[in-house]
């Protein structure tokens, strides 16, 4: 598995979304996840989205995924 990929995966589930994916060693990444579709969710449920995303590779091919989730609101509010 690699960081394109996922990033591709997740972009796909969470059509308009901006996917940021990082990891060296195939197993363990992380990932910045800014999506509108995150407006009034809890961070739990931002993270099951992007999960349901990646379906059976979570805990098999992806053993680890750290994730930031963002309303595009947030990503702005933060600034550059």
């Amino acid at each position: 598995m690699d960081a394109a990929s996922i990033q591709a995966l997740i972009e796909q589930g969470l059509p308009g979304a901006s996917v940021s994916v990082r990891g060296d060693d195939g197993v363990h990444f992380e990932a910045d996840v800014v999506a509108s579709q995150f407006t009034g969710k809890l961070p739990l449920a931002r993270h099951r989205m992007v999960y349901a995303t990646l379906g059976d590779l979570m805990g098999g091919a992806i053993h680890a995924l750290a994730l930031k989730t963002l309303t595009p609101e947030e990503r702005s509010a933060r600034g550059p």
